[in-house]
């Protein structure tokens, strides 16, 4: 174990230099912001900046941690489902999983907090009976070699059909829970699942089927909220604003971070303890793996739990009251339509920090060979994300209802898939779940709710709805991104001088002629 800790050191470091390239360029956005157009309380800026730091150290450990542990364990898991070829071990494992990862989503449980009609357990397990059932969704999909486009336009066009009868309180939050469903706890462990399912099957559709898992686990809380926007009466509970911070000194400071530390730590134990015993059961009964693949996914879980840790404790102590104040400090001003393109700048850069958007360019580049590199994806995520936080301002300053932005993107991303290749859809429909992350939920949402509250809109119909978007955008971009590699072959393939086959060239020779070789 000590060999295996002491070898990880250099990979820290590695991963350091990612965290702080993730989080600098949003901490300069901030800090001119708050410089100049936007100025705000010495408190809010200093827990700001002591919260992007304990979020550089929790991406550093959680990368290298999922990297370690949760990726094996997921691959291992999938690929002993598949083996078994039983399909009721299949679904009832399958669910047990979806339903078990997703209470223990830290995302989801930010969301439910900020949601004022819905009481937060009965959105919780109503998200997760969603996801459990996608899930074993997905792996029959990939089983049976179901085409993705097909399943999404079923899924989505009852989505759709479902947003007509559903009170318009529930429609931003049903689209926002399918977006944080699919956060740092799930995705490593869900997207691994897809990796070890694709390696028993040996046909060339594989690789592509390998993602998808993640894109069908978005649909499930969608319409299982919706579904209890019909069922359910919601309450009239108003919406509670983040408490902003007033300290004193640094040891005030310190203290806000310091009580916040031992919740995220029991969290985050309670998050991952499923995970963690559903691989032991694996391990007695099937895996059988040597001590040190044991000790070295030990110290990736230790790694994963510190990085959650911190990572959460900064993002929603220090981050979510910035957000807040500042969308009050934009959306407050003569221009306030400022506040779109500064939503645009700062979800250019806010994707790059999500923890799960580096677990997924990686897995794209692994399987894919390096024809998709992990710069390429996090080019099209940010492109994507930024255009989704400029629609989501327009929205909240509009008052625009959400649906008139999901359904023609939507529509626009499904149509594609149809002519894009399989594997860019797969791809893209997960980048939608996995860009909408803790970051999103602890300050581009209180950001929208802040600017809401300053220009005197609805918090739930206007404010709610920017992780929807976010998880949209992915959608679009990543699949034109697909298309544009589509066309460059072809273009290639078609430059390419046309040679004679050899069957061509003989086939004037007489039957009788002899052909040296």
């Amino acid at each position: 174990m000590d060999t295996i800790r002491k070898g990880s050191l250099p990979k820290l470091r590695e991963k350091l230099l990612e965290a702080l390239q993730a989080v600098l360029p949003i901490v300069a956005i901030v800090l001119v912001l708050c410089f100049s157009i936007a100025p705000v309380s010495p408190s809010i800026l200093l827990c700001f900046l002591l919260g992007a730091a304990m979020i550089i150290v929790g991406i550093m450990f959680f990368t290298l941690g999922a990297e370690m542990s949760m990726s094996p364990m997921g691959e291992r898991v999938g690929a002993v489902l598949t083996r078994s070829r039983s399909v009721p071990l299949i679904i009832g494992v399958g669910f047990a999983l979806g339903f078990l990862i997703t209470i223990s989503e830290p995302d989801l449980q930010v969301l439910a907090n900020q949601v004022p009609s819905i009481p937060n357990m009965t959105l919780i397990l109503s998200v997760a009976a969603g996801v459990g059932f996608f899930l074993v969704v997905a792996f029959l999909r990939m089983l049976l070699g179901i085409a993705l486009p097909k399943l999404l336009v079923v899924f989505y066009g009852l989505i759709f059909v479902l947003a007509a009868f559903v009170p318009k309180e529930f429609l931003a939050v049903a689209f926002d829970s399918g977006g944080v469903t699919t956060g740092p706890i799930t995705v490593p462990f869900i997207m691994a699942l897809g990796v070890g399912v694709a390696a028993i099957r040996s046909d060339r559709h594989a690789a592509d089927d390998s993602f998808g898992l993640v894109a069908l686990c978005s649909v499930g809380p969608i319409l299982a909220v919706l579904l209890l926007g019909i069922l359910f009466r919601a309450s009239d509970s108003a919406y509670v604003p983040p408490i902003l911070p007033d300290v004193g000194d640094s040891v005030e400071l310190w203290q806000l971070f310091h009580v916040s530390l031992p919740t995220y730590f029991k969290e985050i134990a309670t998050s991952l303890l499923p995970i963690v015993l559903m691989f032991g059961v694996f391990q007695l009964v099937a895996l059988k793996l040597d001590r040190r693949t044991l000790g070295r996914i030990g110290v990736g879980l230790a790694y994963t739990y510190l990085g959650l840790v911190f990572f959460l404790t900064g993002a929603n102590v220090g981050f979510m009251p910035a957000g807040n104040y500042l969308g009050q400090v934009l959306a407050g001003q003569t221009f306030r339509w400022l506040l779109v393109p500064i939503g645009m700048l700062i979800g250019y850069f806010i994707v790059k920090a999500e923890p799960a958007v580096y677990v997924l360019n990686k897995q794209v580049e692994e399987v894919t060979d390096g024809a998709i590199s992990a710069g390429t994806m996090g080019a099209a995520l940010s492109a994507g994300v930024s255009l989704s936080v400029g629609l989501a301002m327009v929205r909240v300053l509009t008052g625009i209802s959400i649906l008139w932005f999901l359904i023609p993107g939507y529509a626009f991303a499904i149509g594609i898939a149809f002519v894009v290749p399989k594997l860019y859809t797969a791809i893209a429909f997960d980048a939608g779940g996995v860009a909408s992350g803790p970051m999103t939920a602890t300050f581009l949402l209180p950001l929208a709710q802040g600017a809401c509250a300053a220009v005197g809109g609805n918090i739930v119909t206007d404010a709610f709805g920017v992780v929807a978007m976010v998880a949209m955008t992915p959608l679009i971009t990543v699949q034109l991104m697909g298309l544009m590699a589509q066309l460059k072959q072809r273009r290639a393939r078609s430059a390419q001088p046309v040679h004679t086959t050899p069957a061509l060239a003989f086939a004037d020779l007489p039957d009788d002629a002899i052909i040296e070789l």
